[in-house]
């Protein structure tokens, strides 16, 4: 694919797993989201246009992976409830250390928003993706990138404080 040595590789894989983990909240899910963008890219590296960077595509194929996995997760409940199946919510466990609580709070509170702002937040703050290539990666226009940036930072500023804004509801006509 690009000509990668094995450091680089590992740091790339690396990334995009954090990416996953922090998508699917499960490692096991995460590590075959990783699986399965790589597999796609190795599958379609000659779709990958000249002036694209690696990183910001392969961001691009585990974002898309992961919200048609989450569209068939929604369709598979869906089903399960016409039988009477249910799901069972796992919560996670904290440490004794008031540092350990504190970051886990922010990391919990991080969770709490949606999916499409935790990757904004991880594509622009923690992977160092500019703008547009996030807009790249996401499907969105820069301008959006922006604005969902700033709602995102201020959602997650509210979770953080402790005094979380309900959301304003949207009249439909």
């Amino acid at each position: 694919m690009h000509d990668l040595d094995e450091q680089q590789w590992r740091e790339l894989l690396q990334r995009l797993r954090r990416f996953a983990l922090w998508l699917t909240r499960e490692s096991g899910s995460a590590d075959d989201l990783v699986q399965a963008t790589v597999e796609r890219a190795l599958a379609r590296r000659g779709q990958q246009r000249e002036h694209e960077g690696l990183r910001p595509w392969l961001f691009t194929i585990l974002y898309r992976l992961f919200l048609d996995a989450k569209r068939r997760e929604r369709l598979h409940a869906r089903w399960l409830s016409w039988f009477g199946q249910g799901q069972a919510e796992q919560q996670a466990t904290g440490d004794e250390t008031e540092r350990i609580v504190l970051a886990q709070a922010d990391l919990q509170a991080f969770a709490r928003l949606p999916a499409e702002q935790r990757a904004l937040l991880l594509l622009v703050s923690v992977e160092g993706l500019s703008y547009k290539e996030a807009a790249a990666t996401l499907g969105i226009p820069i301008g959006t990138v922006m604005s969902r940036l700033s709602r995102a930072r201020a959602a997650l500023r509210q979770l953080t404080e402790g005094n979380p804004v309900p959301p304003a509801l949207r009249r439909l006509k």
